[in-house]
């Protein structure tokens, strides 16, 4: 099962087994981490599921649709490497993936 690494708006750093198959989002909230909103469900319609990806996860991850780029737009702690976990597919190549909670916005 390929893990992922959240770190907490407080700098906690958690390891969370996650499924293959769901996204990112969806592993971090299984996993009880209530920091990520997700208001929309994973829809691609709000961005309360922003946060920060390791650099050295970037080649492996799905382009940036343009909605997601809009919506990562009105975040005001948006940088190169933000992007929405719920439309991060979680598979067995993200084993080890970091990504750190974004601060609310």
């Amino acid at each position: 099962m390929p893990k992922l690494i959240v770190v907490t708006r407080e700098g906690e750093e958690r390891e969370i087994d996650g499924s293959a198959g769901l996204s990112v989002m969806e592993v971090i909230r299984d996993a009880g981490i209530d920091e990520v909103l997700a208001l929309c469900g994973g829809c691609c319609s709000c961005a309360t599921c922003h946060v920060h990806v390791d650099p050295a996860f970037a080649d492996r991850l799905p382009p940036m649709s343009e909605d997601e780029n809009d919506l990562l737009d009105s975040s005001a702690t948006r940088d190169a490497n933000s992007r929405l976990s719920c439309q991060i597919p979680f598979e067995d190549a993200l084993d080890g993936l970091t990504v750190t909670v974004a601060e609310e916005d």
